[in-house]
């Protein structure tokens, strides 16, 4: 070939093209984005909506319903979900892969401005958003060490801004923040003394707190603006403003009210580490590098330090780049260990260190050239990605080792080094192509799998594909030169390794020995085989599956939920004692976030839940921890099962988190309340299965609630309409917004409001009066009835039918296992007619995925047999090699079975790649028992000839791929759990497919070799 010739004959041009590769691949590897995981896409829109403290059924009825049925006509819409919970509305549009976004967007504009006329008229604007899961906090800060609305100042006016100013920074958002509010406790004997309405006051201080231009008139050439300035000034301008009273005299608020400077109630608390807190979240850029922006916030935070008030502390709670770096840092160890593994596999049957070192300098050069392509790609180096570069770290010497390997014999055949180097690598060149290549078509079909798949190993796929390449180019050019300049002499069996020249000899004739009795029990062998894949194909039962493997991020969650409608207090009381039991665990927790009370809604929009509080955990680092995370949260689970007065559940994070639920049902049917009975029994039904952990349902238990139910009639004989009852029994117990206040360029709400005391109890509200705007006052119990029940906290919907959604987590088993006893289980159930369950979640996920994988598979499967016969141009001979791929699920399922690992989507990745690599190997064996036929040897002799002496480059090629996936397969570090049922699905697969290629594939060779016989004398 003439690549080969001119990168011989052109040394120089060839290391300066190296040196050019080396130092574009170096910048590309720092303009990198670093992730943890490649980003999915998810084509999935909001539409967000609140309207006022409407209840549930309400917003179903007057704004969710509407808006689905505007946005779902649009197309390429899968599924439509709403949310519907007091005072809010959140409908959730699930589109088809591969739908353009932006225009779904513009299309769902359209829809929902044609509904915007039949919505309420105190509905919020609908907000449509694109969701986005990489959308999250990378990093959450805790400042504490002063009461909480000091800490609130400091953060808002100092922190937050010098955060949002450094590179990369998206926003920053105070959790726990103290919020300043001009409050006027009403007196209700004085109001009614002087004969005084809220609306009175209201109006006084709205008229008192405006400003306006007036007009214009002229001074000499100059026209003057005409402003009338008249904003409130000061808390004292608020206390004086004058309110004028029904017989037409004048008092001040602070005459009828207790005006106070303070901050709005709050029924939420953050504690960090024990201490009050308010907590900063920052978010990053959507094409910022978490690590980079994680690294200028820390650096941020230690230049502010100074400037802090000294009894102000700031501490990271949680950093993602954290697990990122170690990941990563985890995976670089692993392809140094695995490099410096296939040196010493090729210096030992190498016997050089030249020859090594022309081989082993592929290495680097490949990875090199894959960051370049990785970067014009705009692929990001995470884990994935660079879990792919050390799973091809032994694939990628193949090449190199099979043309050196003809190099050297030409060399040993006294021909000079340079034509040794030019004969050698053009000769074999174009199968070395087509050996690759078989390689690299598997990952073709990958274009066409869809979804979760697609987005999280497309990447794997390329970073393997772009080392493969950069491989092969570097054999076919620099192995060549270097070896013209390097290999001085051929390989001699003199020196310290002798030793492993004789075992290679007794292994040599152990094979022979081998080889000639399966050439002579045929039958036995092929039945052996089918026999030997029967029995592993009864471990699939055994083995299970999984959807992805889960990581230790040391990250921990426990959800403390008290019963319904709990106060804020109560919640509180029983957080002291979770977190008295949470202190046992001091040794192993590195930082302990917890957030009480203000649950908030969909999209934050909805109320606060006071009976509920969250606690984040950050363990120590895997390596500082005698126990697993896992381990740790049944621990956890274990002890808070004892706390009384709530449901508390705990749970970690990993790698699927932003993938659903492992076990998500969805219970379809038309009735909101036999939905929430069934979603009852399917919860207790479920928790009786092995595996199941932390079942609960979406419905939840009812809220308790007061409703009142006000008599028209008897209001309208009063002149009162339901809308000014609604609004002063609100002003009694939540309170009103009158007005506005601007001090030093912040603004505050004056809030009208009664005393806690007189707005606390079921007598506080039987004992209200209404008064009717001819001044009378009407006892509430007169213009309505009083009934408690119970109200729905949430109601869902999908494709416009009500839904109840029932998650689960798993524990101690594998998903497919659990999945399948509740599927079994939800059978056995007598089902209410009209009403069906789905699921959902991971197993839906993991469904979808392996359809699509097992087609890609398929389809790898032909693409190499097309390519193996393009190369041989002949249709038998590759399917004699495509016999090898069988005995691969021997090896696949026993590994895992070995391994206790179920069969996952990285596993089945293994799997595609495997039926690339194993067919390598059968390719240099049929194609040499070729090569000794046509020189006149008998097929029975060219087998037991080429078998011997096609074993060395065998079991070079085989042990540096496999041994170079040993820490990975070990699962070293952190984030390779990700990477090694892929590790292991390869290692066994071409481990035991080896063998079966050395021993199945000769005797496969001549029965189909008798049996074209057969057919050419007929």
């Amino acid at each position: 070939m003439k690549l080969v010739t001119s990168s011989v004959k052109r040394p120089v041009g060839v290391i300066m093209i190296v040196l050019a590769i080396i130092a574009l691949g170096v910048v590309s590897l720092r303009n990198l984005n670093v992730n943890l995981m490649p980003e999915i896409d998810l084509p999935v829109a909001v539409v967000a909506t609140s309207y006022g403290d409407a209840a549930p059924e309400e917003v179903e009825k007057l704004i969710s319903e509407p808006i689905e049925s505007s946005v779902s006509s649009v197309e390429g819409i899968e599924t439509v979900q709403s949310q519907s919970q007091a005072g809010s509305s959140l409908v959730v549009l699930m589109f088809n892969s591969g739908t353009n976004l932006d225009q779904a967007l513009l299309n769902v504009r359209e829809s929902v401005d044609q509904v915007r006329g039949v919505l309420p008229e105190n509905a919020g604007d609908p907000s449509i958003l694109r969701f986005n899961p990489q959308q999250m906090p990378i990093m959450w800060v805790g400042l504490t060490g002063d009461e909480p609305a000091k800490l609130t100042q400091v953060a808002n006016d100092e922190i937050v801004p010098y955060f949002e100013r450094q590179s990369g920074v998206a926003s920053v958002t105070v959790e726990g923040a103290k919020k300043r509010e001009i409050q006027l406790i009403l007196d209700q004997a004085k109001l009614n003394q002087y004969g005084v309405t809220s609306r009175s006051i209201i109006e006084a201080l709205n008229n008192a707190n405006q400003s306006a231009s007036v007009g214009t008139i002229e001074k000499g050439n100059k026209d003057l603006q005409l402003r009338v300035t008249g904003e409130l000034a000061s808390v004292d301008d608020i206390k004086e403003t004058i309110v004028q009273t029904e017989r037409q005299a004048t008092v001040h608020v602070s005459d009828l009210a207790d005006v106070r400077d303070t901050y709005k109630e709050s029924d939420s608390k953050t504690i960090v580490n024990g201490e009050s807190a308010v907590v900063l979240s920052i978010m990053k850029k959507t094409d910022a590098n978490t690590v980079n922006v994680a690294n200028n916030v820390n650096a941020s935070m230690t230049d502010m330090k100074n400037d802090l008030p000294a009894e102000l502390q700031t501490d990271v709670i949680i950093d993602t780049s954290e697990y990122i770096k170690m990941s990563i840092q985890s995976v670089v160890q692993n392809i140094i260990i695995g490099g410096i593994i296939s040196f010493f596999i090729l210096l030992l049957f190498l016997k050089s260190i030249r020859a090594t070192i022309v081989i082993g300098l592929s290495i680097p050069i490949a990875i090199i050239s894959t960051f370049t392509l990785m970067y014009f790609t705009g692929e990001t180096l995470n884990v994935l990605t660079l879990g792919g570069l050390a799973l091809g770290l032994g694939m990628m010497v193949d090449s190199s080792i099979v043309i050196l390997e003809h190099i050297y014999s030409y060399r040993q055949h006294g021909y000079a080094m340079v034509d040794a180097a030019i004969k050698g690598a053009s000769e074999l060149a174009s199968a070395v192509i087509a050996s690759t290549t078989t390689t690299l078509v598997v990952f073709l079909p990958m274009v066409f799998v869809e979804g979760i798949a697609s987005d999280m190993f497309t990447p794997l796929a390329l970073a393997v594909s772009f080392s493969l390449i950069a491989s092969l180019v570097a054999a076919v050019t620099l192995v060549p030169m270097l070896s013209s300049k390097l290999l001085a002499k051929a390989t001699g069996d003199s020196g310290r390794r002798y030793w492993f020249n004789r075992f290679l000899d007794k292994v040599n004739n152990v094979y022979r020995s081998m080889l000639r009795w399966v050439l002579g029990h045929r039958k036995t062998t092929v039945f052996g085989t089918v026999v030997i894949i029967a029995g592993s194909l009864a471990l699939i039962p055994q083995i299970g599956t999984s959807f992805m493997p889960s990581t230790d991020q040391g990250k921990v969650q426990v959800n403390v939920q008290t019963g319904p409608g709990s106060s804020f207090a109560h919640t509180t009381d029983i957080t002291e004692t979770v977190s008295d039991k949470l202190d046992t665990y001091d040794a192993v927790v590195e930082t302990n976030y917890l957030n009480a009370g203000g649950g908030g809604g969909a999209m934050g929009m909805g109320g606060s839940s006071g009976g509920s509080a969250t606690y984040r955990i950050q363990l120590v680092p895997a390596a500082e921890r005698d126990a697993s995370t896992s381990a740790i949260v049944q621990d956890m689970s274990d002890d808070l099962e004892t706390v009384p007065g709530a449901e508390i559940s705990v749970s970690a994070s990993n790698s699927a988190a932003g993938m659903g639920d492992p076990i998500q049902l969805s219970l379809n049917g038309p009735e909101h309340q036999v939905l929430r009975d069934l979603a009852d029994d399917v919860v207790n039904t479920i928790s009786r299965i092995d595996g199941v952990r932390n079942a609960e349902s979406s419905a939840g238990t009812g809220v308790p609630q007061m409703q009142i139910e006000v008599d028209n009639g008897k209001a309208a004989q009063y002149g009162l309409t339901k809308q000014q009852i609604i609004s002063q029994i609100r002003l009694q117990f939540t309170g009103r917004v009158a007005s506005t206040y601007r001090e030093d360029g912040d603004e505050m709400n004056v809030t009208l409001m009664f005393p806690k005391e007189e707005r606390s109890t079921i007598s506080d509200l039987e004992d209200m009066s209404i008064h009717s705007p001819s001044g009378a006052t009407i006892p509430l119990v007169s213009l309505a009835d009083l009934n408690e029940a119970q109200g729905p906290v949430t109601l869902q919907r999908e494709n416009q039918e009500p839904q109840v959604n029932i998650t689960s987590e798993l524990a101690g088993r594998n998903l497919g296992r659990v999945s399948s006893d509740v599927e079994q289980a939800l059978d056995d159930m007598a089902m209410p007619d009209g009403y069906t369950y789905d699921m959902g979640g991971q197993v839906e996920d993991m469904a979808e995925s392996f359809g699509q994988l097992a087609v890609a598979l398929v389809f790898s499967i032909f693409l190499v047999y097309a390519v193996m016969a393009v190369q041989f141009e002949n249709a038998l001979f590759p399917f004699v090699i495509m016999f090898s791929l069988p005995a691969t699920v021997i090896g696949v399922l026993g590994g895992l079975y070995v391994t206790g690992l179920p069969l996952s989507i990285p596993a089945f990745i293994g799997v595609i790649m495997l039926a690339g690599i194993v067919v390598n190997n059968s390719i240099v064996l049929v194609d040499y028992i070729n090569i000794v036929r046509r020189k006149g040897s008998d097929r029975h002799e060219a087998i037991l000839e080429a078998g011997p002496s096609r074993l060395r480059p065998i079991l070079m090629t085989t042990l540096t791929t496999i041994l170079a996936m040993v820490p990975l397969g070990l699962a070293l570090g952190q984030g390779s759990a990700m990477q090694q049922p892929l590790a292991i699905t390869i290692i066994f697969g071409l481990s035991v497919s080896s063998i079966f290629t050395l021993l199945l594939i000769p005797v496969v060779y001549t029965l189909f070799d008798d049996l074209t016989a057969k057919f050419t004398r007929r």
